[in-house]
C-alpha cells in the first residue's frame, strides 16, 4: 500500500512517497508546475504501485480556500481522470514552513513539505 504526497504550489510540486506498508514518508523530489505534471505523476503511480495520493489542503488560516486551492482542484480533477485512485486531501499549514525550518531553505524544501504532508496523513490514519 504505497502512498503519494504532493505539496502542490504554483511554481513547484513537492513530491514524497511511503515505504511500500504505508507506514513513513520520504521526500522524492520535486516536479515542475507544467503542462506535464500529470503526465509526470501519472507516470510515477504506475511504476511504483501508488494506491493513494495525499495532497496538502490549500487553505488560508481563516480555513478558507486561499488564491492557489482552486488550482489545487482542477489538478485533482485532472489526476482523477488520469490515475483511478483515490485522492485525499490533508491539511497543509505551515508545512513549507516547518520543512525550512528543520533543513533551511533549499531545493528540496518543497518534497520535505510533501512528506510532511503525507506522514500527518498516516498519523491521523494510524490512530482512527
Amino acid at each position: 500500500m504505497r502512498l503519494l504526497g504532493i505539496d502542490f504550489g504554483s511554481k513547484r510540486v513537492g513530491i514524497a512517497l511511503s515505504d511500500e506498508a504505508g507506514m513513513m514518508a520520504f521526500p522524492h523530489g520535486v516536479l515542475l508546475n507544467d503542462a506535464d505534471l500529470v503526465r509526470h505523476i501519472t507516470t510515477l503511480v504506475e511504476s511504483k504501485s501508488v494506491t493513494t495520493i495525499v495532497i496538502g489542503e490549500s487553505l488560508g488560516r481563516d480555513g478558507e480556500p486561499n488564491p492557489i486551492h482552486a488550482q489545487v482542484e482542477e489538478f485533482v480533477a485532472d489526476m482523477t481522470l488520469q490515475v483511478g485512485i483515490p485522492i485525499e486531501f490533508e491539511p497543509e499549514q505551515y508545512t513549507t514552513q516547518e520543512a525550512i525550518r528543520v533543513q533551511g531553505r533549499n531545493a528540496h524544501v518543497d518534497a520535505s513539505a510533501a512528506a510532511i504532508i503525507l506522514n500527518s496523513y498516516i498519523t491521523r490514519h494510524k490512530t482512527a
